[in-house]
């Protein structure tokens, strides 16, 4: 492979991601969100470039589906409404598609937004913590 191909791999790892998060934004579940991905990742992949771009796609899908999922419900259980959640990770999903076409951003965004994501699916409350303080008694 040239550097060319490792320039198209980062973009379409950026793009799958990008669309991963986008379509997490309108369907609120998260493997739904990945399949539909995936599949125009891929079909534009293989449309455009070769495996390896698709497959490059298909993980970035992977990542930014399931990297915005504890975003998305996050908002969504705090009052957010689903117009306004969908809008709001729209733009921040073209943001990313647009960055994915600098060189190694593509990467770096497959690799950041799960990490976003395993952060605030950390920094979640317990549901039930204050019914165990009441069981002490």
């Amino acid at each position: 492979m040239d550097v060319g191909a490792w320039y198209w791999i980062g973009v379409f790892a950026g793009l799958g991601t990008a669309l991963g998060v986008a379509s997490t934004g309108i369907l609120r579940r998260a493997l739904l969100a990945f399949v539909v991905a995936g599949v125009i990742i891929v079909a534009v992949a293989f449309a455009i470039e070769h495996w390896y771009e698709a497959l490059a796609g298909a993980i970035g899908a992977l990542c930014g589906a399931f990297g915005s999922a504890p975003i998305v419900a996050g908002a969504l259980r705090r009052g957010g409404t689903r117009g306004a959640t969908a809008t709001l990770v729209g733009i921040a999903a073209l943001l990313g598609a647009g960055l994915a076409f600098i060189p190694v951003v593509g990467y770096v965004e497959a690799l950041a937004v799960p990490a976003l994501g395993l952060r605030v699916r950390r920094r979640t409350p317990d549901t039930h913590a204050g019914l165990r303080t009441l069981a002490r008694d």
